[in-house]
């Protein structure tokens, strides 16, 4: 996660991945930079997405971890490069 190894259960989604190593922002809007997470958990609010090995707009709450993912947040980025939607 993030160039971070995180441990993971097996039928965790992404979304509890990161949620169990703490982290609770996963992107910022693209023009103001307000952090959005895991809101609804399944799928219809599109806050979670993440990059996962390269594919970008994954909604993390549906996708479930596999070893050896590469899980990119734009948490940390700025606000026009995190919107991965």
């Amino acid at each position: 996660m993030d160039g971070a190894r995180v441990a993971a259960r097996p039928g965790q989604t992404i979304a509890a991945v990161l949620l169990a190593a703490g982290q609770r922002a996963v992107r910022r809007t693209r023009f103001e930079g307000r952090p959005r997470g895991v809101f609804c958990g399944i799928g219809m609010c599109f806050d979670c997405l993440v990059v996962c090995n390269g594919e970008s707009g994954v909604r993390s709450c549906l996708r479930p971890v596999a070893p050896g993912d590469v899980i990119e947040t734009g948490a940390d980025r700025p606000a026009a490069e995190a919107d991965h939607a």
